[in-house]
């Protein structure tokens, strides 16, 4: 280094020396340095010019730092000369000084720069390989490094003097450590922590001073131990403090990567792709013993013992509805944690998305999710397995699905079904027999351990361990009540209880208070374990604490469990395809894949065609079905409560009377109820008509059981117009009260429809009473069948009373008294015991066929009267009053079935297509009434089917999302 320096001085005062003295040398560089020469052959008197200058140089030096800085004096006799060759000397000598420092402190600048570099190198050498955890951020924020302002981002950080004043005294640390190792030392071997420097004066004290030393080497110990804890704690700090910052930088950019500055097709997250499989899963039914193996965090505990709460730290928002003691979670909850530049939430089927960071739309989430909760919940029931699918995205919220399971409960309490803690603990059940489900299991830990009941059922899903992580809550009153913090330390090291597990961590969830904040809750868990003994004392680690690191491990083990398995998964998915679509092909071959959805829209499809066919009905087709519908059903009224009473009366005007008060009774009460009755019925077997119509062209019986409930459904939904009653009434009425016949043809018609009417009635008669006399002789003889004694009474008092018509052609209706003693003795006479009501009974049967016969005949007779009707002719043989009203019942059924096609074709049939369609949608929106009406085995094939392929399709673009971003 000496002599490194001297070279260095003497280039660089070549130039200066050599103009002071007067002296130029010529000497080349590459052989001697030029300064060196000229000291050499000016003070030490060398004449050797291949002497090496740089020893000449270097003894100059050496012998010039010994002198004085003061010049001695000239010499006697050397004259002014000596003097400047002495000034020149001290102008040499202190430049060399100064250029002599100069490098030194080069040099030292050098050689501690390549140190400094060294142990950088090591120190990173030391650290591990973080590139595996590159997944942790998403792929945007990679494409966003490249446009963040580097400069700004290092002025964001904190100054080296602001790091330097956190970082602890390692000189202090260093020492502590070395008094601690001499003292662990010196206690195993027996000898005293301090040796004395005089062997006299050790033997010679006393018990007090040893007792001195004991407490002062305690003293010493437990500094040590604070300063270990506080320079904890400042790490700790700095770390939060740059996390925060971090946090706020990913927010920035993630934010900046939602306002589309990169103009880049928004994908979806690698969390998203795998919820959106899950969600497929729990709607699907396995078959051919396809189940779900894929991986999420199943948390389970006892009720109360703050497995919401847990849940909610990690999601950071308090986002579950809460109350004390009180049952709230009654169904599994998937929730689906990611990372967002909002802190948002929103259900798997809604839009609505629900701002976290104001606490009404916090109010309406947990509302909402009650909701479903008690929707969900069956009539009789208390929880249901039916999941309710929630996501949660915000700035460093760790990615994971999660599902909340009800508490499991000891006792049934009041107002729960009997089978609430049997349901509970097969939910439970159900969600952790899945291989790769990881358990987090909550305990409370400010409860006795031994009344816990998840532990035993954790133990049993998992008795390795190998998939569990145990979170013991409420650590804060714990260490108050537990009169030995040992039990909390027993339990986080897995040795209290007898299940085992991949790791502990123990937790506090807040104060117990229902309106703290997620940031006061961490700040009191901070807080807390800053100063618990629990973590001063050593009995927990501080990698085991607080919801944080908890979250980053479920994390990180969430993730490992789903790159172990997602392909295993993805294959046996793939075999089921297979399976089912060589079943579709064998039994289905000439049938497109249609599942219970598509085949209920092909079936509406086909049922509004059924129905727009009603509108393409002739206006002809439906009077004719309306008329003969409505005398169907009045025909029988109008001959035995109108027509019969008035034509035995035998009096013309006695006739018209009655005719027209009974009319107008029918009209005002029976009539129009009676004809929309009809109307509405004729309606529905048209409907039903073309329907049947539809089914014989080619249509798939698939569909039967859904039309039927969908005509069922649509009638049982109409309701007739009321108002058109009244117009109906006043139409009827009107058309009754008309008597004008106004030309030959409406009479031939009435009379042809009287004569159809009369021989429709005179035919049940006589039917009637062959029933009641039996076979005649012809049968008997040709069918070997007898009379019954009945039959024969009957057909005795039936012969009788034929003589009795015969007698008296024009008698009335009844029989008198004395006709009946009369009857009744001549068949005594005979040997046949009647009763007088048998013989009325068939008298009324016997008269009605006489009548009616007379009326036919007597129909035949007004084919000829019109003339004296147009007339008014007075003719008692010609009197066509019965005529006049079957015209008058013709022209109202005319009248009224016109009335009924106009409002059918203009207002119900629409009105029906309406329901229909209303029907049909309300169907399709309720996937149990689908399931019940789109039946068999192809529908189930299909849906099966559909499932797997999106299933598999899912799988694989989230396994190649996964393996972009590894």
């Amino acid at each position: 280094m000496l002599r490194v320096g001297s070279n260095a001085a003497c280039m660089a005062c070549r130039n200066l020396v050599s103009t002071n003295m007067g002296v130029r040398f010529r000497v080349p560089l590459q052989k001697l340095h030029p300064l060196s020469r000229a000291i050499h052959h000016r003070y030490s008197g060398n004449t050797n010019p291949q002497r090496p200058p740089h020893r000449t140089a270097a003894r100059y030096f050496t012998s010039m730092s010994r002198l004085p800085m003061r010049p001695p004096k000239p010499p006697p006799g050397s004259g002014g000369r000596g003097h400047q060759q002495q000034r020149n000397f001290w102008v040499a000598r202190l430049a060399a000084r100064l250029l002599r420092l100069r490098y030194i402190l080069l040099g030292s600048a050098v050689g501690g720069g390549y140190t400094a570099k060294k142990t950088y190198d090591e120190w990173k050498d030391m650290l591990p390989d973080f590139s595996e955890y590159n997944w942790v951020i998403p792929d945007f924020v990679w494409e966003l490094s490249e446009q963040i302002d580097l400069d700004k981002l290092a002025k964001a950080l904190p100054e080296m003097e602001e790091i330097a004043k956190l970082l602890p005294d390692f000189d202090k640390i260093g020492e502590n450590f070395t008094f601690l190792k001499s003292l662990l030392s010196s206690e195993t071997s027996g000898d005293p922590p301090l040796k004395a420097t005089d062997s006299s004066a050790a033997a010679t004290q006393d018990g007090s001073d040893k007792q001195y030393k004991k407490s002062s080497d305690k003293e010493k110990i437990d500094q040590l131990q604070e300063e270990l804890l506080r320079t904890q704690l400042k790490y700790q700090r700095m770390l939060e403090r740059l996390e925060k910052e971090n946090k706020e930088l990913r927010k920035v950019v993630l934010q900046k990567d939602d306002k589309g500055i990169h103009q880049r097709k928004v994908k979806k997250s690698l969390i998203d792709l795998y919820s959106e499989v899950l969600d497929i899963l729990s709607d699907y039914d396995a078959n051919y013993n396809t189940q779900d193996h894929l991986p999420r965090v199943v948390v389970v505990g006892d009720q109360s013992a703050g497995k919401t709460s847990v849940l909610e730290m990690i999601a950071q928002a308090r986002i579950f509805p809460r109350g004390s003691g009180e049952m709230m979670t009654r169904s599994p909850v998937k929730v689906t944690l990611s990372e967002g530049p909002h802190h948002v939430a929103m259900f798997k089927d809604s839009g609505r998305e629900f701002d976290l960071t104001k606490e009404e739309d916090l109010a309406a989430l947990r509302h909402e999710i009650e909701l479903r909760m008690r929707k969900s919940v069956k009539q009789g029931q208390t929880v249901s397995c039916e999941t309710i699918s929630l996501s949660v995205k915000g700035p460093g919220i760790q990615r994971m699905v999660l599902v909340d399971l009800p508490g499991v409960i000891s006792t049934v309490t009041a107002g729960m079904a009997s089978d609430t803690k049997e349901t509970i603990f097969s939910i439970s059940k159900a969600y952790m027999q899945n291989p790769n489900a990881i358990i987090l299991c909550i305990q409370d830990g400010s409860v006795d351990a031994e009344r816990s009941i998840v532990t035993d059922l954790v133990s049993q899903m998992d008795p390795q361990g190998k998939r569990t992580i145990f979170v013991l809550t409420k650590v804060d009153l714990a260490e108050k009540n537990l009169a030995s913090p040992n039990r909390i330390q027993q339990i986080v090291e897995g040795k209290l209880f007898p299940m085992k597990a991949l790791g502990y961590f123990a937790v506090v969830t807040g104060k117990g208070s229902s309106g703290e904040s997620i940031d006061s809750i961490k700040d009191y868990e901070e807080d807390f374990f800053q100063n618990s003994r629990l973590l001063r004392d050593g009995m927990l680690k501080a990698h085991q604490v607080t919801t944080k690191n908890l979250s980053l491990a479920v994390s990180d083990c969430f993730w490992k469990m789903v790159r172990e398995s997602v392909e295993q998964q993805a294959d046996v998915f793939k075999a089921s395809r297979f399976n089912l679509e060589t079943e579709w092909k064998n039994n289905y071959p000439r049938l497109r894949e249609l599942d219970r959805n598509e085949l209920f829209e092909k079936a509406k499809n086909e049922i509004l065609d059924e129905v727009i066919s009603l509108s393409q009905v002739t206006p002809q087709h439906w009077e004719a079905i309306l008329q003969k519908k409505l005398w169907e059903r009045v025909s029988t009224h109008v001959i035995e409560n109108i027509y019969l009473p008035a034509a035995q009366t035998m009096d013309s005007g006695t006739f018209n009377t009655t005719v027209d008060i009974k009319l107008k009774q029918w009209t005002d009460k029976q009539l129009p109820h009676k004809a929309l009755e009809i109307a509405w019925e004729t309606l529905q077997e048209e409907f039903a008509r073309f329907m049947a119509e539809y089914k014989g062209k080619d249509q798939d019986d698939i569909f039967d059981k859904l039309k039927e409930a969908v005509k069922d459904e649509s009638i049982k939904r109409h309701k007739w117009n009321e108002r058109a009653m009244d117009s109906l009434r006043v139409i009827q009425h009107n058309a009754l009260e008309d008597r004008s016949i106004t030309d030959k043809p409406q009479w031939d018609a009435a009379i042809q429809f009287m004569e159809e009417t009369l021989q429709s009635r005179l035919k049940d008669t006589e039917s009637v009473i062959r029933d009641m006399v039996g076979p005649g002789w012809r049968q008997r003889w040709m069918n070997w069948v007898n009379r019954t004694p009945d039959q024969h009474v009957r057909n005795e008092t039936k012969n009788e009373l034929d003589r009795l018509l015969k007698l008296h052609d024009e008698h009335t209706a009844y029989l008198a008294n004395d006709e009946v003693t009369t009857v009744r003795k001549n068949l005594e006479g005979r040997g046949v015991e009647v009763d007088p009501v048998l013989i009325k009974d068939t008298w009324h049967q016997l008269y009605r066929r006489h009548f009616l016969q007379k009326a036919l005949s007597h129909c035949n007779l007004c084919r000829r009267g019109f003339y004296y009707y147009q007339r008014h002719f007075v003719d008692s043989e010609l009197e066509c009053n019965d005529v006049v009203l079957f015209w008058r019942i013709q022209r109202m059924l005319v009248i009224t079935a016109n009335t009924l096609r106009q409002q059918l074709t203009n207002t119900e049939v629409r009105r029906l297509e309406k329901n229909v369609k209303e029907v049909l949608d309300d169907f399709g929106e309720d996937m149990e009434k689908k399931t019940h009406l789109i039946t068999g085995r192809r529908v189930q094939l299909a849906e099966d089917l559909k499932k797997v392929r999106e299933i598999q399709e899912k799988l694989e673009a989230f396994i190649e999302a996964l393996h972009k971003e590894k």
